[in-house]
Parts: structure tokens; C-alpha cells; sequence
């Protein structure tokens, strides 16, 4: 049972940083402006592709999970 309950800690943990995150994107300058967005116009029609902010927030990503995945591997070993 402790181990379930450790595992349920993790996640709510997981669930408050992901929310926190949501919650702040829109204030962090530049995202969603980057050199490598490609923005295409053609007449009335605009279409928006955010490869550079993609790769930023992948990469951001990424290293969280790493830690956090770190972190709940040292808790459960």
C-alpha cells in the first residue's frame, strides 16, 4: 500500500507542475515568435507552423520528464 500511495503523490505532483506550466505559457516572452516559426500568406489565407517553438518546448519538456522520472525511479528503487 505505501508504494501505491508514493505512486499516487507522484502523479499528483506531475498533474500540478503540468498545470502550473499551462498556466504560465502564455506570459513567457517570445513563445510562439520564434526565428524558425514559418508563417506562409497567400491572399486571405494564413497558415501558422511553429517549428522553432515546437522544438523549444520538446526539448523543455523532455528535460523535465528526465527528472522527474529520475526522481520517482530513486523514491521506488
Amino acid at each position: 500500500m505505501e508504494g501505491f500511495g508514493r505512486g499516487l503523490l507522484f502523479i499528483g505532483v506531475a498533474v500540478a507542475v503540468l498545470g502550473l506550466a499551462i498556466m504560465l505559457a502564455p506570459k513567457i516572452p517570445l513563445l510562439g515568435k520564434l526565428p524558425g516559426d514559418l508563417v506562409f500568406r497567400r491572399g486571405e489565407s494564413t497558415f501558422y507552423f511553429p517549428l522553432a517553438t515546437s522544438l523549444a518546448i520538446s526539448i523543455v519538456v523532455s528535460l523535465v520528464l528526465s527528472v522527474l522520472l529520475n526522481i520517482a525511479y530513486r523514491l521506488f528503487r
